[in-house]
């Protein structure tokens, strides 16, 4: 489902069904970065989208994380595991994070959350049909990688 009223409308009626939410962690620098990281963003957003519309009804896709990347990381993780423990005092089993931000590894084991980090692929330059591909190829290791993690825990 996504954060928006009519979503949200569905999601306190069935919330008993709902054990999920993915919070992407979109990454943003104004400095020689900033093409990169609006690559990333624009990336994950896109496969964040398609991946909603698979799963709907299972999961909520939060609006994003955004974070300053010339921020401390432990810093930026600090905010993030506070998110962590709201999630998980209503009743999510399940929290995973997507990016395309490497620097998230770094600190990933001190997430209770799932990171799944893809590389980013530049997808401007592509034409549709091309495009189209990449997307679908990405999403279905998503959709696998999903379901592996609710097939751990059920």
């Amino acid at each position: 489902m996504k954060w928006t009223s009519e979503d949200m409308d569905m999601y306190l009626k069935a919330k008993e069904y709902v054990d999920t939410i993915v919070l992407p962690l979109y990454p943003i620098a104004l400095d020689d970065r900033i093409k990169k990281t609006v690559e990333m963003t624009e990336f994950i957003h896109l496969l964040t989208v398609q991946l909603e519309r698979q799963f709907r009804g299972r999961l909520i896709m939060l609006p994003g994380f955004n974070y300053l990347k010339s921020a401390n990381g432990e810093d930026v993780l600090e905010d993030l595991l506070k998110w962590e423990k709201e999630f998980l005092s209503k009743g999510f089993k399940h929290i995973i994070y997507l990016t395309s931000d490497s620097d998230w590894k770094l600190i990933e084991a001190k997430m209770t959350g799932s990171l799944l980090w893809l590389p980013t692929i530049p997808l401007q330059q592509m034409d549709q049909q091309y495009r189209n591909t990449i997307l679908k190829d990405q999403l279905q290791q998503l959709i696998t990688l999903f379901v592996q993690k609710w097939e751990k825990q059920e």
